[in-house]
């Protein structure tokens, strides 16, 4: 699907009933459901996943930018955050939920506006019946790491 092509708000409960957590990724992606209204207002999409491994893409730009001229680490804890929730969440499924308990991030390199299209590759280490646990690393165009996150997530029953 082409970022033109995007939608983005809220995902109604009712749209999701019966769908395991990779379903509903699936339909994110390809459009019979909404992206994340957070991803509008950051400039990022889930674009890929599979069972335990989530893609998001995003462009820092200017309207990311601190006070000291580099993208705030909030965008990039946010993007790293989504791809490792979701991908807790291709793991669960349609009877389950989860939050995140906790992540922790490490800076490794400036990010800036202008770097293009960066990505936030999210990897289940661990998918447990009470916890997900999943790491994430940004990356820019030439694969060139920026970022890692971990992250713990509580899974719980839907209901």
């Amino acid at each position: 699907m082409s970022e033109t092509q995007r939608r983005f708000g809220r995902i109604a409960p009712e749209e999701i009933e019966g769908l395991s957590g990779l379903e509903l990724l699936e339909r994110v992606i390809d459009g019979r459901l909404n992206q994340l209204p957070i991803g509008q207002t950051l400039d990022f999409a889930i674009v890929a996943a599979e069972r335990g491994r989530v893609v998001v893409e995003g462009r820092p730009s200017e309207g990311h930018v601190n006070l000291i001229g580099t993208i705030h680490a909030g965008w990039t804890a946010t993007l790293l955050d989504t791809a490792m929730a979701c991908a807790v969440l291709s793991t669960l499924g349609p009877d389950q939920t989860f939050t995140t308990m906790e992540f922790k991030l490490t800076l490794l390199k400036p990010v800036t506006a202008g770097m293009g299209t960066l990505r936030g590759i999210g990897t289940i280490l661990q998918a447990g019946r009470r916890a997900g646990f999943a790491e994430a690393r940004l990356v820019d165009e030439a694969d060139r790491p920026l970022a890692h996150a971990t992250t713990t997530c509580i899974v719980l029953p839907k209901g």
